[in-house]
């Protein structure tokens, strides 16, 4: 069976929001994406490859591939067969190796192959949402824009600070509530944040910089 969706808590005050950037800035000065790329359109291949993938499995995919493929060109070159081999070990490997040739074809004829710096071509592309294309202008063009992740879905209704019921209502909140200075780099504390202290089983409160922001009702004791 499984297990019900936990309780959203109540709204975080925007003091403490505040506060709680604060907080995490200070033990991550410069956060930054775990996923490996050497530029924007291999970042925006490495995203789109993470789709139910943990970027873990995705770099060590891309470790090799990246040495040989940087260019829209050099993927087509490699071709659709090769690709796959090199992304086997990743979930859904045959539909994302179908996209990512796709993508490339399309960044060579209509972007003069150039990633676009603009979240409504983004997400025409193959295999791009708008989380892709909110990390890809978060990362390579430095939009403060907040891809909504699972990790940042749950901790922010865990946490009060954008509590709703769907990935773009909680990163509308969190668009609104983030104070400015924090913008650009709130996505990468708030993934990591959810990834390694707010984890979804059992949240380790005893290590959590915001324990006494954060309004969920079931704090941990333990780490």
């Amino acid at each position: 069976m499984a297990a019900k969706p936990e309780k959203p808590s109540p709204k975080m005050k925007q003091a403490d929001i505040d506060k709680s950037f604060e907080k995490l800035a200070e033990i991550m000065p410069e956060p930054q994406t775990e996923l490996n790329f050497v530029n924007p359109y291999t970042l925006l291949v490495a995203v789109a490859l993470s789709a139910q993938a943990t970027d873990v499995s995705v770099n060590k995919a891309t470790a090799p591939l990246f040495k040989k493929v940087t260019t829209p060109e050099e993927m087509v070159a490699l071709g659709l067969d090769k690709l796959k081999d090199y992304i086997k070990t990743i979930g859904l490997y045959n539909t994302k190796a179908k996209n990512v040739i796709a993508m490339a074809e399309i960044l060579i004829r209509d972007h003069n192959s150039m990633v676009p710096e603009d979240r409504d071509l983004l997400e025409k592309l193959p295999g791009v949402g708008r989380k892709t294309a909110n990390v890809v202008l978060n990362e390579a063009f430095g939009h403060p824009t907040i891809a909504v992740d699972t990790h940042i879905f749950r901790l922010g209704n865990r946490t009060g600070m954008a509590v709703g019921a769907t990935p773009l209502k909680v990163e509308k909140l969190l668009e609104m509530r983030v104070p400015d200075a924090f913008k650009k780099q709130a996505h990468h504390w708030l993934i990591l944040h959810g990834r390694y202290t707010c984890v979804a089983r059992k949240p380790k409160c005893g290590n959590c910089v915001i324990i006494n922001e954060c309004m969920y009702r079931h704090k941990t004791t333990v780490d």
